[in-house]
């Protein structure tokens, strides 16, 4: 399989969503650039701020639309376009409600989940048939909670554990920019997952 070519992180503009469950995708995305010493700047036909990245020795596009969640998919579909890249060498990176706060998980195709983003992305593309990066975040018990909880901050121990998927995930990156998406999910979804 193909490897990977543009790495999105979803999210919601604004300094008043920044340490939002709900932008954990932008943290992922933002641990990245940092950690090359990299800044996104914004680019208005993309819909977005990009970024780009060295991964394994490889370059890679990296983007956080700045379009609010529900609209992602404007932003993904035009940079898939406008880089000439196809769906499957595209990884998205997004909060998910299903899994523990910290737990981490790769994904190929499939559906939204209940995740907004995911929804546009595919509405967009037509199909599923992308990557994601499932960062955990918990669920608040019930469905009437569900608003607050991903538009709200984590508590501190959420959020160091998020942060540490984060790492976590970020240590495998290499391995699926390479294409090499088995041996990645292997070593993520066996390194210290609870």
């Amino acid at each position: 399989m193909a490897g990977l070519r543009l790495i999105v992180g979803l999210g919601n503009p604004g300094a008043e969503h920044l340490r939002t469950r709900h932008n954990a995708g932008f943290w992922f995305v933002d641990a990245l650039a940092a950690g090359q010493g990299e800044r996104f700047g914004f680019d208005g036909k993309l819909h977005g701020e990009t970024c780009k990245l060295r991964i394994g020795g490889e370059s890679v596009w990296s983007l956080k639309p700045a379009t609010f969640m529900n609209k992602s998919g404007i932003a993904v579909a035009s940079a898939l376009r406008y880089y000439k890249i196809a769906p499957e060498e595209c990884l998205v990176a997004h909060d998910d409600l299903d899994l523990p706060a910290g737990t981490v998980r790769l994904k190929f195709d499939g559906g939204h989940g209940g995740q907004n983003g995911l929804r546009d992305i595919i509405t967009h593309l037509g199909h599923g048939k992308f990557h994601r990066l499932r960062i955990g975040i918990g669920h608040p018990g019930h469905r009437d909670q569900v608003t607050s909880w991903v538009l709200g901050r984590p508590s501190a121990k959420d959020e160091d554990a998020m942060l540490d998927g984060v790492a976590r995930a970020m240590d495998v990156l290499p391995l699926a920019v390479d294409g090499q998406f088995e041996k990645a999910m292997q070593q993520l979804h066996t390194a210290g997952n609870r």
